[in-house]
């Protein structure tokens, strides 16, 4: 067990976590590396340039004529995929904490390091891409010595393109991350920290062993579901899964052993032995709370099964994603579902399409609202179409959350001025080094969904970043801005917004509804509404026949009765004609700004 060493890789994105790994592998001789990211297997991530899921692999390492077995997690740098980040640390002993020598100490940088911390890792703190012209080790040094205390020959300088640095990194990894403990001799615990979907297979867990041994061929039972397996195969990760006959505590491996329905597998739940359990599970794992709820819909009605088959394969790989079934009058039935941020859900958007051929129509993210009734009684609505009478509400609570985003000095006023667009409260702001700055707002979560982080990315020309913390829910006026067409209520249009920005999002819409639904034969009336108060109107023309063509000359009451007898088919018309309402029209809704 003292030659085994647990650790995990963190830091903001883009600062090079997945090019430093490949140097890792490469160095080890565990792999040849053939092109750049050789963990980020899946096809979104290549193409994005992005780490989506934490990837294990096991390297061997000979230091000073003794053999390791080093078990590495390289894990996403973007604040939607914080909760894998989270599932990295609990199964690690110690993490390498990378800086960009170019960027600096970033909002994500600090957050992943309290996590660390929580989980009372060693860190080991590293300057990567120092063999840049635009680096700048001693002021990320000092950043780094005032953010941990460390010493300053602590701090590791590195380059994951020209592989400098990398034996002292293997170096210190033994040196000063602790070999895991555990007993032996005491029952099985096992902590499941990640599990795939094979359509051959079922699904295969990844653990990592806190007590005891486990052998193939093992009868264990999952703790929390209280479910039986016998373990047909064990192994260790390399690029493929080896298997092993037994493993010991402190190692981490993976498990498959037959099961085929996914609600048998939870993430953080303990693997221990049928005939000699454990006393508890593990404990320190926390439920994901999802941030942004959207409705997740299929195009045909007829493929709902299938979605919930591929929503919950998909739960699998990626355990933050939450869903329930609802319906809606416009679209039928569908889910609910829960994501992290905007990104994640347009990561899970394009993975059902890619990995599941599903295609999806997917609504208006918004967040959860606490609603309170006269008598006192509290609801939690995610969409607008739960609200309750408006005469019935005594007051809607929404979630705020604490911002913290780190600047330079020139963009601080127009970052300001989106904040306070958003209704955000300046809390503090405290100069970190140089001329960057750290500004902590609280915000409604409800402002920050749809578009906030692009925003901020542009206007900072991509040096701004940003973390957030839920931080409870504040009474708020928020009012529903309800869509209507010909007087019929469109549910998947209709938004809940703060009072003082509906008169404007309703004119918007209309605007934006106008251009995009196609003329019919009959006039279309597209109105914005506050319960029964109309705020915004706009009409599309009905398609004509010109009937007065053949009247030339003589009387105008011959074409008065023309005109006449055309304006009532019309109103007939448009008394049982429907609306159809495109698909473009949702997503515009998304995109208004």
């Amino acid at each position: 067990m003292d030659k085994i060493r647990n650790f995990c890789i963190i830091a903001h994105i883009d600062h090079g976590k997945s090019t430093l790994a490949d140097r890792l592998l490469e160095f080890t001789n565990t792999i040849q590396v053939t092109e750049g990211q050789m963990l980020d297997d899946m096809d979104l991530e290549k193409e994005r340039g992005i780490t989506i899921k934490s990837h294990a692999i096991q390297m061997e390492y000979t230091y000073r004529g003794e053999k390791y077995i080093l078990n590495l997690i390289d894990t996403p740098g973007h604040v939607d995929f914080s909760y894998e980040v989270s599932r990295s640390i609990a199964a690690c002993e110690g993490a390498l904490l990378i800086v960009d020598a170019s960027q600096g100490v970033q909002a994500q940088t600090i957050s992943n390091l309290y996590m660390a911390i929580e989980h009372d890792l060693e860190i080991i703190p590293i300057i990567n891409k120092c063999d840049m012209a635009s680096a700048m080790p001693e002021e990320v040094e000092d950043e780094i010595v005032e953010l941990l205390g460390c010493k300053r020959n602590e701090i590791i300088r590195a380059s994951g393109k020209t592989g400098m640095g990398v034996e002292e990194i293997l170096a210190a990894v033994i040196e000063r991350i602790p070999h895991p403990k555990g007993d032996e001799d005491a029952p099985l615990q096992a902590l499941i920290f990640d599990s795939v979907f094979n359509s051959f297979r079922g699904i295969i867990a990844y653990f990592k062993i806190t007590n005891g041994v486990i052998r193939a061929g093992d009868k264990v039972k999952f703790f929390n579901t209280g479910k039986e397996y016998v373990a047909d195969e064990i192994g260790v990760l390399k690029m493929e899964m080896v298997p092993r006959k037994e493993l010991r505590t402190g190692d981490v491996g993976y498990i498959i052993s037959g099961i085929k329905t996914s609600k048998e597998v939870k993430v953080g739940d303990t693997i221990t032995h049928v005939a000699r359990p454990c006393d508890k599970a593990i404990a320190g794992f926390e439920e994901v709370k999802p941030m942004v709820f959207a409705g997740v819909y299929p195009i045909e009605a007829e493929e709902f099964e299938d979605l919930r088959a591929s929503l919950e394969k998909l739960q699998l790989n990626d355990a933050s994603l939450t869903f329930q079934p609802e319906s809606s009058l416009a679209l039928g039935f569908g889910f609910r579902c829960g994501f992290l941020g905007l990104l994640h859900m347009e990561i899970v958007q394009e993975r059902l399409d890619r990995e599941f051929d599903m295609n999806v129509i997917t609504t208006v993210p918004n967040v959860s609202y606490h609603i309170y009734d006269k008598q006192g009684n509290m609801t939690e609505v995610h969409n607008p179409g739960g609200m309750p009478d408006p005469t019935m509400i005594d007051h809607i609570e929404e979630p705020y959350i604490k911002a913290s985003i780190i600047t330079t000095t020139d963009y601080i006023g127009p970052i300001m001025t989106l904040c306070l667009g958003k209704r955000g409260e300046l809390l503090k702001q405290e100069y970190i080094s140089g001329n960057r700055v750290e500004l902590f707002y609280n915000m409604p979560l409800g402002e920050i969904v749809i578009d906030f982080y692009d925003r901020l990315k542009s206007i900072s020309k991509g040096y701004a970043s940003f973390d957030y913390h839920p931080d409870g829910f504040r009474p708020s006026k928020l009012v529903k801005l309800d869509i209507l067409l010909n007087g019929e209520s469109v549910d998947a249009l209709s938004t809940l917004t703060h009072f003082d920005n509906a008169y404007d999002m309703g004119r918007r819409m209309c605007e934006k509804l106008k251009e995009l639904i196609p003329r019919q034969q009959f006039e279309i009336a597209i109105q914005a509404a506050i319960g029964a108060k109309i705020i915004a109107r706009e009409t599309i023309k009905a398609v004509r026949k010109d009937v007065t063509a053949k009247c030339y000359g003589g009387d105008i009451s011959r074409k008065r009765k023309l005109l006449e007898k055309q304006k009532k088919g019309k109103k007939r018309m448009k008394q049982i004609g429907n609306v159809e309402v495109p698909q473009k029209a949702f997503l515009a809704v998304l995109k208004l700004d």
